[in-house]
């Protein structure tokens, strides 16, 4: 079952690529790096989470949209010019947390600063939602440290930014719905993760324990 979900999640992940290659070739060939695609998707989310705190959220999506365009473009790029590199994955990765939190903080300024007052339901909602995207990113970086993959689980990324995305687009009543299934989705597929790691884990040797008297890192 987990096969044909991460199949076709890659499928469709794929042709999603094959719509953007105009742009692509485009991007490329005006000699666009793949960074300064990771720095503008980067600044994008900051404002788009900004305008979200303010209480604009049509805009919001538009620019979360925007960002995750250049999400996916910059690793589009890195590969049409050959020019894919660990620091490029760092930097893309480290861009892509900084600006899930923002869009979580941006979120929870918007409802503490609502004239009818704020719900500490909905508060701890995306407290919830923002801490267990975390670990879900967390994981995956702790399992391929280890040197495994882990793309499984319910709510990847995209799955995330998507439901945020229509929430945001639909307004205060669907966001509120659209943050409930985020979160719920975030910590199922947080213990995915625990469970997927024990699976394949649960037969690996630990670590060989330190040299006597040798210092411990």
């Amino acid at each position: 079952m987990e096969q044909t979900r991460d199949a076709n999640k890659k499928a469709f992940k794929e042709s999603a690529r094959r719509l953007l290659d105009p742009l692509v070739s485009l991007l490329t060939s005006l000699g666009v790096s793949p960074t300064l695609i990771s720095i503008f998707g980067l600044v994008f989310s900051l404002y788009g989470a900004l305008l979200v705190a303010t209480g604009s959220l049509f805009w919001g999506a538009i620019w979360l949209l925007l960002s995750g365009l250049c999400d996916v473009l910059d690793g589009s790029v890195a590969r049409h010019r050959d020019s894919e590199s660990k620091f490029g994955a760092f930097v893309d990765s480290s861009f892509d947390r900084i600006s899930e939190l923002a869009y979580f903080c941006g979120l929870i300024l918007y409802y503490v600063s609502r004239p009818q007052g704020y719900s500490l339901f909905i508060v701890v909602v995306i407290c919830v939602g923002l801490s267990a995207s975390l670990l879900i990113s967390y994981a995956r970086a702790r399992l391929e440290g280890l040197g495994y993959t882990c793309t499984v689980g319910l709510m990847e990324r995209p799955e995330r930014l998507a439901v945020l995305f229509l929430g945001l687009l639909f307004g205060s009543r669907i966001l509120t719905l659209a943050l409930i299934l985020l979160a719920v989705g975030s910590v199922i597929t947080v213990m995915q993760r625990l469970r997927y790691a024990y699976v394949i884990t649960r037969d690996e040797p630990g670590p060989a324990p330190p040299e006597p008297g040798s210092t411990p890192p």
